[in-house]
């Protein structure tokens, strides 16, 4: 029987049913880890975990292309760790995806081959969430609210958040890690002074620019998570099991890194609480780390067993903490690019208005679909802050490229796309694939926000549709017939003329409207 046989009988007991169970599941560049954990009392409780070393980076080749090779190698681990999840539900179940998926240039590839053989949505997230998310995990894990720096050296990026409450105050993704630095430096496996100082000089080179941002903030106490740290903490401190509690210091470190290279290579590495697995990567942790130590002054941390899986879970919950992550970085981007609110709430009531009247017979009822249509509505304006002209250029970019705590990749790809076709000539060659999201969905989101913003032309006084009919013999159901109230005249008195403006620009969608304006 193998180890995921094992784990699914925890769902085919029926006295495990009672319980109300949530999974998170980390893609990460060195190691794929699954938590699966239940509600208890109020509290998570781990059921079980399961982690696969599948090394994903070393796959990336110079150009930022993932190969086949890896490409199937992270599928076929994925497909082991179905079983292990069947009988939850979506909303309970959240993968994410980290450094070499953000980084691939063919990431699509992998998640298509994936959606084969495993259910659930896999979210791409920015490295910045990424150091959110870790901050989050940590946070749980802590007793004490003083300020604390808190990083995570991952197979291909190291992250970093500073703050004192759940929501740090910075959150920076440096693309440094062990598989890739392993990759880079120590090839040949061996470790010798001249590369592990060319491994901490460029470790240092790429913190330079994040560092500053660092330094400005305060701390008192330094947390690290995850595979590097757990290994250089076991190491100095092998008789604290299972996880070790005691701080590492700068010292301790630099006497850790002499050892190795005294040793030679990563074959011959001889320390009690190293596994064989963490070998080949120790060394270049160890240089990440140390780099880490000198360019932010850190004297020393303490190793924390929780880190983005927890931070995960932790917004799973019930309490649904995410949806306001997701609230304070609108309101922040609303306050940075000066949106004007009560025009922007005008446009998203328009839009729910239209999307009740077609969600069921257009079949656009997902909350996913609701979710995306609606911050699209509330921020299509935040490129107004450069420019009025080509708004809606500015203001996709800005969406797809900012930091936006709370939103995972694709989710902040659509919501620029939505953005980006709110007017003007749709070009449905620059629409771009997703992968959780089909083109038609897409296609009649575009078409909601658009018919809002011409609903919404007086900012002042929105227009309202008495209702929408939707002809269920035409082709997929793309003629709209709408019928408005003359009274409505008084709001937008060139509505007409500004229906029949759309009604062209749809025509590149398929979509057919057919304005009827009715007396009261």
């Amino acid at each position: 029987m193998t180890q995921e046989t094992a784990i699914y009988k925890v769902f085919a007991d029926n006295d495990s049913q009672q319980y109300e169970h949530f999974a998170a599941l980390d893609i990460g560049s060195n190691s794929f880890h699954l938590v699966v954990t239940r509600i208890v009392e109020g509290a998570l409780q781990v059921v079980t975990k399961v982690k696969h070393k599948v090394k994903l980076a070393e796959g990336l080749d110079a150009n930022n292309y993932l190969s086949k090779e890896y490409i199937e190698k992270g599928v076929e681990t994925l497909a082991t760790m179905t079983p292990v999840l069947q009988g939850l539900p979506h909303r309970k179940v959240r993968v994410v995806a980290t450094y070499t998926l953000r980084r691939a240039k063919n990431s699509r590839e992998f998640l298509r081959a994936a959606r084969k053989v495993f259910p659930y949505p896999i979210e791409i997230i920015s490295g910045a969430e990424e150091a959110r998310l870790i901050y989050v995990g940590i946070h749980n894990g802590v007793s004490h609210s003083q300020d604390r720096l808190v990083f995570d050296i991952g197979g291909g990026s190291t992250e970093f958040a500073v703050g004192n409450d759940v929501n740090p105050i910075v959150c920076k993704s440096v693309n440094m890690g062990c598989v890739s630095y392993q990759k880079r430096f120590f090839a040949d496996g061996n470790i010798s002074y001249k590369a592990c100082e060319a491994a901490i000089n460029e470790a240092r080179r790429q913190l330079e620019l994040a560092g500053r941002r660092i330094n400005d903030a305060q701390w008192q106490h330094v947390y690290a998570s995850s595979g590097t740290a757990k290994a250089i903490a076991r190491v100095i401190h092998p008789t604290e099991a299972p996880e070790p509690v005691t701080a590492v210091t700068k010292h301790e470190l630099q006497w850790l890194l002499a050892q190795c290279v005294e040793q030679g290579s990563a074959e011959a590495l001889n320390f009690a609480g190293l596994t064989d697995e963490r070998k080949p990567v120790f060394a270049a942790g160890i240089c990440i780390m140390m780099a880490i130590f000198q360019s932010l002054s850190v004297d020393q941390f303490v190793y924390s067993q929780y880190a983005l899986r927890e931070g995960v879970l932790a917004e799973l919950m019930p309490a649904k903490a995410n949806q306001n992550v997701c609230l304070n970085t609108a309101q922040s981007m609303v306050k940075r690019y000066h949106v004007d609110t009560q025009y922007a709430h005008q446009v998203l009531q328009s839009c729910m208005h239209i999307y009740n009247a077609v969600k069921h017979t257009w079949k656009i009822e997902q909350p996913a679909l609701r979710f995306v249509l609606g911050w699209a509505s509330l921020l299509h304006e935040v490129g107004l802050h450069i420019n009025a002209k080509g708004i809606q250029k500015h203001s996709s970019y800005i969406l797809q490229h900012a930091d936006m705590p709370g939103f995972n990749q694709e989710q902040q790809l659509i919501i620029a796309t939505l953005v980006r076709f709110h007017r003007k000539r749709i070009r449905t060659e620059e629409l771009p694939e997703f992968v959780n999201y089909s083109s038609e969905d897409v296609e009649k989101l575009i078409t909601i926000l658009r018919l809002a913003m011409v609903l919404n032309v007086n900012r002042k006084a929105s227009t309202v549709i008495s209702q929408i009919d939707i002809d269920e013999k035409s082709e997929k159901k793309q003629k709209l017939t709408l019928k408005i109230n003359r009274r409505e005249f008084v709001n937008n008195p060139l509505l007409d003329v500004d229906l029949e403006t759309e009604r062209a620009y749809l025509k590149a969608l398929g979509i057919q409207i057919y304005p009827t304006f009715i007396d009261s």
